[in-house]
């Protein structure tokens, strides 16, 4: 009988006395771990059949928590409760990844040659990424009360759970904790709240590299924490859906979110081409040209009347020639850095898929030639 979670009354300290003397009571506790009358006492004389099995379920270290005083809870790694949570979590870091690319599309460019930070637009990405991690602090939480299985018992049927807070907490933070908070931490956040309004000098060229750093740093450890996740559930039931409807709409997720998170990437760098044919544009035309002119927050009679005598919007075209701009030419074209998000959005998400599904038919032309 499964039980996914219970409350247990108190928790023996995990000190090293207890370790000195493991050797002589090991015996001991074999002999009350399979006596009868130890059942019984376990079980309160009165017991319900569900902490009979219970007490027949675990390790010997659940009788001394179950005869305890304190209230801890804890979960069955193996119970319907850790296997729902692993599914609510797994949507949560598929939508995750969905919304961390969204903040590449924060920088854009106006008409007036300057590169601006989307301030409306990073206040409603914060708030959604906020929510979501709080998925990620309660996956921490569960963590640090899920029991594990001890690896001596493994050998004999289910095994039996270690439910001591000390040992789960000492097996999880020689782990995967740290991994796990690294992907926990509001990151973009605060990058964009504290980071970026204190940037002085060359601040549109360290607002993009700052945010992109930031943005990477923490979505490859994401992505990769949804392999194990995955795993986990497989393990536990099997199958990774239920459906084959639901399996197939699980694939096209992820080939969705590989074409979104590469469109993010080719605007981004479209941004960062633009702005490198500005600032080259502008050693051109010497000393009255500064590269602080190429950031929207900067409004002065000099840069006023220096956009009015520039020649920059004509140079930094891609037919101009002056710059290549490469696959990036696309983009500047359509003028996709200063639209709007939804309609740069879209197009670069077709972009994405585009180019991807491109490369899946060159790579498996390859393997066809080979094959030949």
């Amino acid at each position: 009988m499964e039980l996914p979670h219970w409350k247990t009354s108190s928790v023996p300290e995990c000190t090293s006395s207890s370790r000195s003397t493991k050797h002589g009571k090991a015996q001991h506790q074999q002999q009350q771990h399979h006596d009868p009358r130890k059942w019984r006492r376990g079980g309160g004389g009165g017991g319900s059949l569900k902490d009979r099995v219970l007490s027949r379920a675990f390790s010997e270290e659940l009788e001394s928590l179950m005869s305890s005083g304190a209230n801890h809870l804890f979960f069955d790694p193996r119970g319907q409760l850790i296997h729902l949570w692993s599914k609510i979590f797994l949507a949560a870091c598929l939508a995750s990844l969905f919304v961390d690319p969204l903040f590449l599309y924060l920088t854009g460019t106006r008409q007036n040659m300057c590169i601006e930070l989307k301030y409306s637009l990073a206040f409603t990405l914060s708030m959604i990424r906020s929510l979501l991690d709080l998925f990620y602090a309660a996956h921490i939480f569960f963590r640090f009360r899920t029991a594990f299985i001890a690896p001596s018992s493994r050998v004999f049927g289910r095994g039996e759970l270690v439910i001591q807070p000390c040992k789960i907490a000492r097996r999880y933070l020689a782990g995967t904790f740290w991994f796990d908070l690294v992907t926990a931490l509001p990151l973009p956040q605060f990058v964009i709240w504290i980071v970026i309004p204190k940037l002085k000098e060359s601040a549109t060229a360290n607002r993009k590299n700052i945010l992109r750093f930031s943005i990477i740093f923490q979505y490859l450890p994401r992505l990769f924490q949804i392999f194990p996740l995955s795993r986990q559930i497989v393990m536990a039931t099997g199958v990774m859906t239920e459906t084959a409807w639901a399996g197939a709409a699980y694939n096209l997720i992820l080939y969705m979110l590989a074409s979104h998170v590469l469109g993010a990437l080719w605007y981004l760098f479209s941004v960062q081409r633009q702005e490198a044919c500005w600032r080259e544009a502008c050693h051109v035309e010497g000393p009255s040209c500064q590269t602080l002119f190429f950031d929207c927050k900067t409004v002065s009679s000099n840069r006023t009347m220096w956009y009015e005598l520039s020649n920059i919007t004509s140079l930094c075209t891609p037919s101009n020639g002056f710059y290549q701009f490469g696959i990036y030419g696309e983009a500047l074209d359509n003028g996709l850095t200063s639209s709007s998000f939804t309609q740069k959005y879209f197009y670069c998400f077709w972009w994405g898929l585009k180019n991807l599904r491109y490369g899946i038919d060159r790579s498996s032309d390859h393997s066809e030639l080979k094959l030949l």
